[in-house]
């Protein structure tokens, strides 16, 4: 299975959802790990410290996201950019921080792509 991680898009934040070691766990367990390019930044990560771990570093989101499973993030995709939920593939999971009852759109939006999510 692939696995891929973005860079946060919500202004201020630092956090990346999968450092270097949880990586190599990854790619341990035979899963390929693709992280955008920058992803690790804010949080003092260079790309090169991925690519050492095993990832591919993509250049963007939607390279990242190609026949990607899983997808790994912080905070939840947001409904302003569409391309954030459209981005991920139908029938995918998607592991991030979510609010059910205080933004039922897009959890309803992720059941009409039949992602799965877990919080």
């Amino acid at each position: 299975m692939k696995v891929a991680v973005l860079k946060e898009t919500r202004a201020g934040e630092r956090r990346v959802a999968l450092v270097p070691q949880g990586v190599k766990a990854l790619v341990k367990a035979g899963m390929e790990v693709s992280i955008e390019a920058g992803a690790g930044l804010s949080a003092g990560i260079e790309d090169d410290a991925f690519r050492e771990s095993g990832a591919t570093v993509a250049p963007s989101a939607a390279d990242a996201l190609r026949d990607a499973g899983m997808v790994l993030r912080v905070n939840p995709p947001s409904l302003a950019d569409p391309d954030e939920v459209s981005g991920l593939a139908e029938g995918s999971i998607l592991v991030s921080f979510l609010d059910p009852l205080g933004d039922p759109a897009l959890i309803r939006k992720l059941a009409e792509r039949r992602i799965s999510s877990i919080s």
